[in-house]
């Protein structure tokens, strides 16, 4: 079987005639089908053009293997005469795409036995410097990544040297047997890894391929190196790559900067082509292409942000993250997540939850906006309420009377703030929530964000729903940090994660009336004060909502808390936590880290 990469394209050039004694094929015409078979791919009738057929079908067969040309030319030239019969010259050119040629020169051997001109087989006849027991490998030569620094300068990232170790199933030959000596081995630095998940990754990828198992720090490879080297089938390519100082740190965020940088990696990667033994260690250089340097990256994470974020998460046994950014200008400053949230993947920046009581931010400015009510406006918040036959109660069924309505919002009454999505348009919530950014699709380079969905309220319960987060409202972590952050700056600010890269959305959202922003902020500020986030009290001059959200059968609840101080807002969610009251907490640990 031939590679996979089969070329197209072949070009033979007939330069000399050389009169041949024999009345079969010339030597001429041998040199020539022998290099016309090896340029189009075809090691068989190659090799049958040679003394040596089953040595020139296995050397040409690894060759082609190792350098996986997408196309290859050949041309001959002089043919000449000499003791051992004839000399043929020939070119060769390996193409392997986007511009990437290599050409050299090389000779033949010919000489005429009982069944003709044959090409007397040589290593040597592929290149000169080829030798038995060796190929020819063509690599990419990937420059070093820039550094990744921070918004106080201070570095985040940094190259490190990294190895790859991949197994090839049908070298390998007993998979499962290599596979449990293999996860045996890397139990001691990813015990992920099993026997069963390396047979299974073996038997998704393309017959011939490697299955790259995992990607190992320098100096967890050196530990287990010794476990694993001689397993058959298994190699070990390395490489330079981005890694945090610290194992974990702004995972969710750097992941995302990391691949941007990798896209500059290959841009800038040079090529080579070197003589190799056969399981691909490089003996000498043939051709080199130096690679390109890649220029340091710069984020706008804030390290003492990040930091002062991820610590107050660490005490929380479930599911919890914290995303922070700069109402000023919607720099992203800290996206956090503890290991039971890692687990899920990167939901502090697309995980899809309800807001529950956090989402009174919109319903509240929707009210405020359509100028039915003010902040002092006296509302009712009774202990439930009936909506079209479904009863809402308020927390524990507390019950308030008539009060104002910034009394109502310290105080997350349920009650007052589902009859005010009642009283709006079916469309005003959705409408209300992007002017905050919650339903606006960005495309923020360095991360994949999902900022949240509001939909039409299509009857009375689901007006009563959506007004306090439930229903059909769903949010992310970094959607309700950017919500905070619209209401301190005044309008929906741009997110960003890279500088110098722009951030493009789907729609510029409307901008809030200013007299409505101002109430708003004044209520945020009472529910810190006097309400039900009074454990922020001593936090300095923060403004914010609490929420508590049910989900599944509507025994379990989320927690939240979002709002701002001076330039940073932020959202924290709890999942799973029962109660808003961790979340506040969370909040009063990363205010107390900055």
């Amino acid at each position: 079987m031939l590679s996979s990469r089969i070329m197209a394209g072949v070009a033979a050039t007939l330069l000399i005639p050389v009169a041949g004694c024999s009345t079969g094929p010339s030597e001429k015409d041998v040199a020539t089908s022998f290099a016309n078979a090896v340029a189009a791919g075809d090691v068989a009738g190659a090799a049958a053009q040679t003394d040596n057929p089953d040595a020139a079908r296995r050397t040409l067969e690894q060759v082609r293997k190792t350098l996986a040309p997408t196309a290859t030319h050949a041309a001959v030239g002089d043919v000449t005469e000499n003791e051992q019969g004839a000399a043929a010259k020939f070119d060769l050119s390996w193409d392997f795409g986007e511009g990437k040629v290599w050409r050299y020169p090389s000779t033949m051997q010919l000489a005429e036995g009982p069944e003709g001109w044959k090409v007397l087989w040589a290593p040597s006849v592929v290149h000169p410097k080829l030798k038995a027991g060796q190929t020819l490998a063509y690599s990419e030569v990937m420059p070093a990544p820039g550094p990744v620094t921070g918004g106080e300068g201070k570095q985040l990232m940094g190259p490190e040297p990294v190895v790859t170790v991949s197994l090839n199933g049908q070298e390998a030959g007993d998979v499962p047997g290599v596979a449990g000596k293999l996860a045996d081995a890397l139990r001691e630095v990813d015990p992920q890894i099993t026997q069963q998940s390396i047979v299974d990754g073996v038997g998704k990828t393309p017959p011939g391929q490697p299955y790259q198992v995992v990607t190992l720090r320098q100096a967890d490879y050196d530990k287990i190196r010794s476990s694993i080297y001689d397993l058959p089938g298994v190699r070990f390519p390395a490489q330079m790559r981005l890694l945090a100082s610290e194992r974990g740190y702004a995972s969710q965020a750097l992941a995302g900067v990391s691949k941007k940088v990798d896209e500059q990696v290959k841009a800038n990667a040079g090529w080579q082509v070197a003589v190799a033994d056969t399981k691909g260690n490089e003996i000498s250089k043939l051709h080199t292409v130096a690679e390109k340097p890649v220029p340091p990256t710069s984020v706008t994470l804030s390290d003492s942000a990040q930091r002062a974020a991820e610590k107050a998460l660490d005490p929380v046994p479930q599911a919890a993250m914290i995303v922070a950014m700069k109402p000023s200008n919607g720099e992203v400053l800290a996206v956090a997540q503890n290991d039971p949230a890692d687990a899920q993947g990167p939901m502090a920046l697309s995980g899809q939850y309800p807001p529950g009581s956090t989402f009174k931010v919109i319903t509240g400015a929707a009210a405020l906006e359509s100028g039915k009510v003010r902040a002092d406006t006296p509302v009712d918040c009774p202990p439930k309420k009936v909506f079209d036959g479904m009863t809402l109660p308020n927390d524990k069924e507390f019950g308030l009377g008539m009060v104002p309505l910034h009394t109502a919002f310290a105080q997350s009454c349920n009650t007052t703030f589902a009859q005010l999505s009642v009283d709006l348009p079916d469309d005003a919530l959705p409408k209300e929530a992007k002017k905050f950014g919650i339903g606006v699709d960005f495309d923020m380079p360095g991360s994949t964000t999902i900022t949240g969905k509001v939909s039409n309220a299509e009857s009375v319960t689901q007006h009563a729903a959506n007004g306090i987060g439930q229903g059909k409202v769903l949010a992310s972590p970094f959607g309700m940090a950017l919500a905070a952050a619209t209401v301190a700056n005044g309008e929906m600010p741009t997110p960003t994660l890279m500088r110098g890269q722009q951030t493009t959305a789907d729609g510029a959202p409307e901008k809030i009336d200013p007299a409505s922003l101002d109430q708003l902020r004044s209520m945020m500020r009472e529910v810190v004060t006097g309400g039900t986030a009074r454990g922020l009290a001593g936090s300095g001059e923060v403004r914010g909502k609490t929420g508590t959200a049910q989900f599944g059968d509507g025994t379990h609840s989320h927690g939240w808390f979002v709002g701002y101080r001076d330039d940073v807002a932020f959202a924290v969610l709890i999942t799973d936590a029962g109660a808003s009251g961790p979340s506040v907490e969370a909040a009063k640990r990363f205010l107390g880290g900055l």
